[in-house]
């Protein structure tokens, strides 16, 4: 049920209220206070999906009210109830997070439908953080092993900063979580998060992706574009495989750092741009700079904060953990029923030698929910994990 609370001190009007609402559906609960400072103390002790406030109200006034209350229990959306001379007042209330007024004496289609587009937008609010919750459980770091609990504490203590984080490790062992756990740790955590694999972009186009261009800097530059830095702008730009990346545009990029500006590919106009930079690559950087073909200066600039990823095969002891894990993702996705592995197929796993890291393990997961038997067994590993 919708619970209401209606705060007005004229008893006349308050028993309207209660009574078109109560009249209107059996799924709303209304209450009621006659003035502001009750109306507060109630909201404190209790949970309310939707609150009609007058204005003008002795003790604590309805702006006083909105105010206090936006404080503690910010989700409630409030619907201001107005008299003739306060409709200036009740358009200020709007700017201040009330979700719309209604004038007195309340007409009674206009008061219904905003308390129903009022209690649809709260759910709607509602959905949202689910889902952004949902969202977020893509990049779970399952895992706790000493390794992987080092790098969580690692995260708690840099997410909050713009420090610059190097995250290196071998292919497939999740270098990209830990990227998006240290942006949705962050204070931009709500301002963009932009990958770049630097690997998959030829070397002469990987310019134009990261910095933009201009029309007619090149041969297909029909318009101007703008590039993943600017897309990034107050958020954080990730560059996957920064080890791949030509010496030309890590000279562009050390620039993005020293001077938080970047050019676009044609034209020599600054744009100012504020971007938190996290890298990850699977070379060895320092045998890269001795080779000439990493810049040293720019390994210094990006790697404020390294973060090692481990192998699997250096946290054996999170693989019953992953297992499970994969395997309520993967059933949920292919809408199969939840199995469970055998504790003989699970040592059999953890004896395995994964050299593809995570992303191994998790295909092989998804091969033996399909082809493995309601309980996948140590025969299921033997035949359809085999190397």
């Amino acid at each position: 049920m919708s619970r209401i609370l209606v705060i007005e001190d004229e008893a006349a009007i308050r028993r309207v209220l209660v009574k078109i609402l109560s009249e209107e559906s059996d799924s709303y609960m209304v209450e009621e206070a006659e003035d502001g400072l009750k109306g507060l103390e109630t909201i404190k002790n209790n949970d309310y999906d939707l609150v009609l406030c007058d204005i003008k109200m002795p003790k604590m006034d309805g702006v006083e009210v909105l105010e206090a209350a936006r404080k503690i229990k910010p989700e409630i959306p409030f619907i201001m109830i107005s008299g003739h001379g306060d409709l200036d007042t009740a358009v200020n209330t709007m700017r201040l997070g009330a979700f719309d007024y209604i004038s007195k004496p309340p007409d009674l289609n206009r008061l219904l439908t905003t308390v129903r587009n009022a209690l649809d937008r709260k759910d709607l609010v509602a959905e949202n953080k689910i889902l952004k919750k949902k969202v977020s459980k893509n990049y779970e770091m399952v895992g706790e092993s000493q390794e992987i609990s080092a790098i969580k504490e690692i995260i708690e203590k840099v997410a909050p900063t713009d420090a610059r984080v190097l995250i290196t490790g071998s292919n497939g062992t999740g270098k990209e979580l830990v990227a998006h756990w240290l942006h949705e740790k962050s204070s931009r955590s709500k301002a963009p998060f932009i990958e770049v694999n630097c690997a998959a972009i030829p070397s002469e186009l990987i310019e134009s992706e990261l910095f933009g261009h201009v029309k007619g800097a090149f041969t297909s530059a029909v318009k101007d574009r703008a590039g993943k830095f600017e897309a990034a702008n107050k958020g954080t730009i990730f560059l996957d495989e920064i080890g791949d990346m030509s010496l030309s545009a890590q000279a562009k990029v050390l620039r993005v750092l020293q001077e938080n500006k970047i050019s676009r590919v044609g034209t020599d106009k600054d744009i100012k741009v504020d971007v938190r930079v996290l890298a990850a690559t699977n070379k060895n950087l320092q045998k890269e700079i001795e080779e000439g073909k990493f810049r040293e200066d720019l390994y210094h600039r990006l790697a404020v904060i390294l973060i090692k990823v481990p192998s699997l095969n250096d946290r054996r002891e999170d693989i019953p953990l992953l297992i499970e894990h994969f395997s309520q993702k993967i059933t949920d996705e292919q809408g199969m029923s939840p199995k469970t592995f055998s504790k003989k197929a699970i040592e059999l796993l953890k004896a395995y030698d994964w050299t593809g890291n995570i992303r191994e393990l998790r295909n092989v997961v998804e091969r033996l929910i399909i082809l493995g038997g309601a309980e996948v067994s140590e025969e299921d590993v033997k035949l359809f994990a085999s190397k």
